[in-house]
């Protein structure tokens, strides 16, 4: 069965959730025998995540000495919390040791898990990774060319940026993967502006 090890947080809605899996027989020889292991592990972990609510947004496995690390990104908007990363983490463990005792080979060595929410670092290309930064700065390859503003809004088919103080909408096919920028006191600003507007709705 799973042993949980510890939970970790990486700032505001984000965390993570480690536990180390008994050893298997089955080996993995290469890469090749990975990508396959990282398919089987898909198939088990991708419809617990999206049951609970969330999006699966990577699944990374490797070697670490004589375990096998494995980790999983999750999102949604609003968010995810540490509790909801910690019951994610059994969920997904219950569900690997279910799959175990039906026949699946998940290779040889220990099991790390580790279940965490997107960093500010992420790369946005999806609709949603720019539907749940509304309001931030990022910086986005446009062609040959970069450009840097704020999300004002973000749809199925594009988003439109503030830059310069202009409004300018893009498809999604025209950008490359957006970053954003780390700003300093903006979100305070932005919360305290949305504050303001909640209290005005209510007078």
């Amino acid at each position: 069965m799973v042993r949980r090890d510890r939970a970790a947080g990486r700032g505001p809605g984000a965390g993570r959730r480690d536990a180390t899996r008994p050893a298997r027989t089955a080996g993995i020889s290469g890469a090749g025998d990975l990508a396959a292991h990282r398919t089987r592990l898909q198939e088990v972990i991708r419809p617990v995540v999206e049951a609970a609510g969330y999006d699966l947004e990577e699944l990374a496995v490797s070697r670490a000495g004589r375990r096998y690390l494995l980790r999983i990104t999750v999102d949604a908007d609003g968010g995810v919390s540490l509790d909801a990363v910690a019951d994610l983490s059994r969920d997904i463990s219950a569900a690997l040791d279910t799959a175990e005792e039906t026949g699946g080979d998940f290779g040889s060595g220990e099991y790390v898990l580790e279940v965490s929410s997107p960093g500010v670092d992420r790369p946005l290309r999806e609709p949603r990774h720019w539907r749940r930064n509304v309001g931030r700065l990022v910086e986005v390859p446009v062609g040959d060319r970069k450009v840097t503003g704020r999300v004002v809004d973000a749809d199925e088919s594009g988003v439109t940026l503030e830059v310069g103080g202009d409004r300018h909408g893009y498809a999604y096919p025209e950008l490359g993967a957006g970053r954003v920028q780390v700003e300093f006191g903006h979100v305070d600003d932005l919360d305290d502006d949305m504050d303001d507007d909640a209290e005005e709705d209510g007078e």
